[in-house]
């Protein structure tokens, strides 16, 4: 098994808010994170494909085809947008980097199955230099 890795950017804005808590338990819970004014962060984002490599080509995936995919569908929706209010795939849902990495899951898993035999295997997420999420699909 062969592991091959796209890095992606984008800059975009969010608050992490729960409309269900008063105002006094979502600056208890979320901080400045959760400021009515929004803030942002320049995220980088990790995409890992498994396969075996074609034996013609040597590629497990095309990697050209997957910095279209990703960019298209991904960071072209992302990149200096609210995702609260502008990013379809994030209507209605907290705005959290563990819920990104999922959501950008669910896209990635579908487009990349429509091109290749490999498979997603794991989405890296980095909100700062020091924080990151992982997620490797349910």
């Amino acid at each position: 098994m062969i592991y091959v890795s796209r890095k992606e950017h984008f800059n975009a804005a969010h608050k992490l808010y729960n409309p269900n808590w008063s105002e006094e338990k979502n600056k208890e819970v979320f901080g400045p994170c959760a400021n009515s004014n929004w803030h942002g962060h320049n995220f980088d984002l990790t995409v890992t494909v498994k396969g075996t490599p074609d034996p013609d080509t040597g590629f497990v995936i095309d990697l050209k085809k997957l910095s279209k995919i990703i960019r298209t569908e991904v960071v072209e929706k992302l990149d200096h947008k609210n995702l609260n209010l502008d990013v379809d795939f994030m209507l209605g849902k907290m705005a959290s980097t563990e819920i990104l990495a999922m959501e950008i899951w669910k896209i990635l898993d579908k487009e990349i199955k429509s091109i290749s035999k490999a498979r997603l295997h794991c989405i890296t997420l980095y909100e700062t230099p020091r924080n990151f999420v992982e997620y490797y699909g349910e």
